[in-house]
């Protein structure tokens, strides 16, 4: 394959997932109890762009832009950021089972999350939630990297182990917490909520907190694509031509973190994105990150958007948590990726 042809490829597949992803956007609009013909959503999101007042379609305008269109941009945002910091941990650690919430990062943001919710902090301000959550995802990490870590070497086993040990305990302790709050409803309901993940009720202030944390964490981890590759190759091999790696692998693990604590405080504990969509991604694309990122990214937000729309076109009428879907199609996912490990004999 030529150089010409191997990058009309990658263009081609890059267009196809966001072709994709933009008609998702579109069906999530027109998508609802709120029955808003197709032919009338561009027109009504120009005359909201204008500030067109037009008192038949008003509340079509409304339901589209203050319901749907937050609700949409919330779960395209949060998607991007899993699948991509799942492209990275799995690059980072050399590890094609690594992701946010195999590793425990994702139930950890959760619990910190919950927290806040329980100690009545999250009412404070809007960033209480997501530096609890950060704190949450971070903390979590760190551990998980220093059980499993030997010499700077993380083995598959003991990463997996020790992700799944973390996992189980942050989940223990939500649960805990879930049960000392059953007494207040509103509490009880909320970091029920949280555990379990969606995006019913997501507001244009939720897009005002994700987005600029995204978008920054995002631009930051394309810069690691050239790290990340030599540390496909071993360690030696990155410290051969100049990249400091216990300087990367801290960076990349803040980053991962806070990208994914700002996921998880605007759609709670969404499982399974950052490791079925990279891993995809990864047999069409190939290793390199260069590509792998920005098509994790895209391909995320994606996933998330039509689990979202499948959701809520199966049970219109009914509030089913957003997780549900995603661990309903990841851990087959999951235990298909762990026995083709297991033969191949890597685990």
């Amino acid at each position: 394959m030529t150089a010409s042809t191997y990058r009309n490829n990658k263009a081609l597949i890059f267009t196809l997932i966001s072709a994709m992803l933009v008609t998702c956007l579109f069906a999530g609009l027109v998508s609802g109890p709120a029955n808003i013909p197709v032919s009338e959503v561009p027109l009504l999101l120009w005359q909201n762009l204008l500030n067109i007042e037009n008192t038949t379609s008003q509340w079509m305008v409304s339901v589209l832009v203050d319901v749907r269109l937050p609700r949409l941009l919330v779960g395209a945002l949060a998607g991007g950021c899993l699948a991509i910091c799942g492209a990275v941990m799995q690059g980072m650690f050399r590890n094609p089972l690594a992701s946010p919430s195999i590793l425990g990062v994702s139930s950890g943001a959760s619990l910190g999350a919950v927290i806040a919710i329980f100690l009545g902090l999250a009412t404070v301000s809007v960033w209480i939630l997501p530096l609890f959550a950060f704190a949450g995802a971070g903390l979590t990490l760190f551990i998980v990297y220093r059980i499993a870590s030997q010499r700077g070497h993380a083995p598959i086993s003991t990463l997996l182990m020790a992700g799944i040990a973390m996992a189980a305990l942050n989940s223990a302790l939500s649960s805990l917490i879930l049960a000392m709050s059953l007494d207040s409803w509103g509490v009880g309901q909320s970091i029920l909520y949280w555990t379990m993940g969606g995006l019913d009720g997501r507001t244009w202030d939720h897009v005002l907190l994700i987005a600029p944390l995204a978008i920054f964490g995002i631009v930051l981890l394309l810069r690691y694509s050239r790290s990340l590759d030599a540390l496909l190759l071993g360690e030696v091999h990155a410290s051969s031509i100049g990249i400091d790696v216990a300087k990367t692998r801290r960076d990349l693990l803040l980053i991962t973190s806070f990208l994914v604590g700002a996921a998880i405080s605007v759609c709670g504990g969404i499982s399974f994105i950052g490791l079925v969509v990279p891993h995809i991604l990864r047999m069409i694309l190939g290793p390199h990150h260069r590509y792998l990122l920005p098509a994790s990214a895209i391909g995320g937000a994606l996933a998330l958007v039509a689990a979202d729309l499948l959701l809520r076109s199966i049970l219109p009428e009914k509030t089913m948590p957003l997780g549900v879907i995603t661990a309903s199609f990841g851990a087959p996912f999951f235990l298909f990726l762990l026995l083709r490990q297991r033969r191949s004999g890597k685990l």
